[in-house]
């Protein structure tokens, strides 16, 4: 593409330059037909700069040297798509993140019940003689009163 760009700016500058000099040569009919031109150099009426006369003169296929140091970047067509969804990703990650986390205080609040239940049931049994064991039930009872105060 960039060949191709460079190519038609250089034929550009030989049309323009081309149609400078024709416009400067004096117009003068010719009473006798037009003959074919054999080797007849006509003398250049306006002087080219140096640089436009080496532009001129090389050879069309020369590129220019490539830059060193830099790299293009390859266009992303994608760009905006990709970036949402990169957003919805990082959406969805956040949401399993959260449900996981409430689905594991669920599961410590069920096994602290249960394990409350337990031990108050094992405090609640009759010890030899059918009397409630009050220290073990007291420590459990004291654990729930922390917990709701605490809470």
């Amino acid at each position: 593409m960039i060949k191709i760009k460079k190519d038609l700016i250089q034929k550009a500058k030989v049309k323009k330059s081309y149609a400078k000099i024709k416009a400067a040569e004096p117009i003068t009919p010719s009473v006798y037909p037009a003959e074919p031109e054999a080797e007849v150099e006509e003398p250049q009426t306006q002087e080219l700069h140096p640089e436009r006369q080496a532009m001129l003169d090389a050879p069309r296929e020369a590129t220019p040297p490539p830059v060193q140091g830099r790299q293009t970047r390859r266009p992303a067509y994608f760009e905006k798509e990709k970036a949402f969804a990169d957003e919805q990703k990082a959406a969805a990650e956040a949401r399993r993140a959260e449900f996981e986390r409430r689905d594991k205080e669920k599961k410590e609040k069920i096994e602290e019940r249960e394990r409350f239940r337990r031990a108050m049931a094992k405090a609640r049994t009759g010890g030899k003689n059918g009397q409630r064991k009050l220290g073990k039930e007291s420590k459990v009872l004291l654990e729930k009163v922390k917990r709701m105060v605490g809470a």
